[in-house]
């Protein structure tokens, strides 16, 4: 099964653009994404309805952040990606009538449903200044310096 890994790579466009001085691309997210600017352009489209992201036209122009990094946390990301589905696993229904069946989904459902009440509070707390921080301690153990334009080069 295909895992949906929007919300990790939005955080991950996110933090490379905190580091940039002024706007990005599509194409050099995309790049460093390794997807295809038109659907770094789709992502931000919402991001940028929420107000987390503004595009500029034109030369020199590309995407910025609009918000405070330690405003904003994973779950507010999370819902401007549309809430998608967090859990791949789901309940049988091939049977409906049958009282096994019924008795399995009923304690998967409480399962399901108190693991991502559990999901969605730690996405609430974390923010993104939280991984702009964690990232910089990285940066900082390991001696370099940033650079989006090199740091995914193939």
């Amino acid at each position: 099964m295909k895992r949906d890994s929007r919300l990790s790579g939005v955080l991950h466009v996110l933090l490379h653009m905190a580091e940039q001085e002024g706007a990005v691309t599509s194409e050099v997210l995309a790049k460093a994404m390794d997807t295809n600017p038109v659907v770094i352009r789709r992502t931000m489209a919402g991001l940028r309805e929420q107000g987390y992201v503004r595009s500029e036209k034109g030369h020199g122009g590309g995407w910025t952040l609009a918000c405070d990094l330690s405003k904003v946390t994973l779950r507010d990301i999370y819902t401007a990606l549309g809430s998608p589905s967090l859990l791949a696993m789901g309940n049988r229904t091939e049977a409906p009538g049958c009282l096994v069946e019924q008795a399995v989904n009923a304690a998967l459902d409480q399962a399901f449903d108190d693991a991502e009440t559990l999901l969605l509070a730690r996405l609430g707390e974390v923010t993104l200044a939280m991984l702009s921080a964690d990232f910089h301690a990285r940066l900082v153990a390991r001696g370099g310096r940033h650079d989006l334009q090199s740091v995914h080069a193939s």
